[in-house]
């Protein structure tokens, strides 16, 4: 199956950082595992214990890092110590860069896009030609250098009916109840949620996790 084209809308589970969760997120169906390597972030994990969560993921789901206006001396470190088959990148790395990533590490990125207004969209044409999936996440309103699992949800209307050139991921504020609107709305490709599956700041509840993949699930079987 190709993953990008087909009509049920994926999973990606970001922020994670422990087994259990992890556990939970691939039981239920989870297709994309995030791991945040961006150290200002409070879901910011270690190199050992990401390569050892990446070592327990099946063959056929994705494990997914995270990165800031990563140095390539930050990428060859972490790349060569943990088992990622994509990287997320969500600062304001410029087409060239996302080219000379893909083609030293071989692997898809993905790049991430801050919304707030219609205006937001005019930068995703320029990636057109780099990037393997867009995501589209809320634009941070933080001054502490934070990015992305703000909770907080963007105005969908500004990509209703939209076309894109590649695949795209849906995140910023997703939870268990809002989860079904936003695939009937907009129809993504994937939907990303972190904090929506969090018991306390950082902090995965598996529970929540399983139900929200379950709510997914069910709505695709409606």
């Amino acid at each position: 199956m190709n993953m990008a084209t087909s009509n049920t809308t994926m999973v990606k589970i970001c922020g994670l950082s422990d087994p259990e969760s992890l556990r939970v997120a691939i039981d239920n169906g989870a297709r994309y595992l995030g791991f945040v390597f961006y150290p200002k972030s409070p879901r910011a994990i270690t190199i050992d214990t990401a390569s050892m969560l990446c070592r327990q993921v099946p063959a056929g789901v994705k494990t997914v890092g995270l990165f800031v206006n990563p140095t390539e001396e930050e990428l060859d470190h972490i790349m060569g110590r943990v088992s990622l088959d994509m990287i997320q990148l969500h600062g304001t790395e410029t087409p060239e860069q996302l080219i000379a990533i893909k083609t030293k590490y071989a692997c898809p990125v993905i790049k991430a896009f801050p919304i707030s207004t219609t205006a937001d969209l005019d930068a995703i044409p320029a990636y057109n030609e780099s990037a393997d999936w867009f995501l589209f996440d809320t634009k941070s309103t933080q001054t502490d250098g934070t990015f992305g699992g703000s909770g907080h949800v963007f105005d969908w209307a500004i990509l209703k009916d939209k076309v894109f050139a590649k695949p795209w991921m849906l995140a910023g504020g997703l939870t268990i109840e809002n989860v079904a609107e936003a695939i009937t709305l907009l129809h993504p490709n994937a939907v990303d949620i972190s904090s929506g599956v969090e018991r306390e700041r950082g902090i995965k509840d598996p529970n929540k996790i399983k139900d929200f993949l379950k709510t997914v699930t069910q709505k695709h079987s409606n």
